[in-house]
């Protein structure tokens, strides 16, 4: 049975987030209007001044882009996708992409799971030889346009049951699994896993890897360090 090897995409392979880098394209090309932006670009100002968190940005870029996302068409939605990933396919971090291609040569089935669009997600992933990818779909209606709705928000939501899915349907196992996630989101897929690597993690999967010992590895600029994360025990 072939091992798998299992990767978040924004912020753990691409350097950025494709759903932000979407969002904010999708304004530019006027699919969305200007106040689509403005509805975010607070918090995102807060975060980036080191005022505010990342989570908090990112949900309230996720309520812009529900709110404005019913009635457009497929077909535009998945042009500026695709400029996104053609601008920006290669804007990954050296740890993960050189990992992708040393487990690539071993055999591995590589699986990508992420919150961003499953469109936009399976153009990123193609050229980085991944086997398959599991993102959000939206539902369309009747003439190609979207309701606004999340298909299996059930599934996507915890990542753990899609590893589980995937392991049953390609026919892979666990065993020798690996695993690599930058938030406290990616929690369930690490627990399943033998070896969990936390990349450049937020504070609450920091916390929860130094409880468990998990592997952290932090990239800055152009060095890549591992961090001890377990806790020692006093003698």
């Amino acid at each position: 049975m072939q091992k798998v090897a299992i990767f978040d995409i924004d912020g753990t392979i691409f350097r950025s987030s494709l759903f932000t880098e979407l969002l904010d394209a999708l304004v530019l090309a006027k699919v969305f209007p200007t106040s689509a932006k403005k509805s975010y670009e607070k918090e995102y100002r807060r975060w980036i001044n080191r005022k505010g968190d990342y989570q908090t940005y990112l949900s309230a870029a996720i309520d812009s882009f529900m709110k404005h996302l019913p009635g457009v068409a497929y077909k535009e939605f998945i042009a500026v996708g695709e400029r996104v990933v053609q601008e920006h396919k290669d804007e990954v971090y050296a740890f993960t992409r050189d990992l992708l291609k040393e487990l690539k040569k071993k055999g591995y089935f590589l699986l990508a799971i992420s919150q961003s669009p499953k469109g936009v997600l399976d153009k990123f992933c193609a050229h980085l030889g991944f086997d398959k990818v599991y993102g959000r779909f939206y539902e369309l209606g009747p003439e190609d346009q979207f309701t606004g709705k999340i298909t299996d928000l059930h599934l996507i939501a915890n990542k753990a049951n899609i590893v589980k899915r995937a392991v049953e349907k390609q026919g892979l196992t666990l065993k020798g699994s690996i695993a690599v996630g930058d938030t406290e989101g990616d929690i369930p897929m690490l627990e399943i896993v033998e070896t969990p690597i936390c990349f450049n993690p937020n504070k609450l999967l920091y916390r929860h890897a130094k409880i468990n010992g998990w592997k952290v590895v932090v990239e800055r600029k152009d060095v890549i360090y591992e961090i001890e994360s377990g806790v020692k025990k006093k003698k």
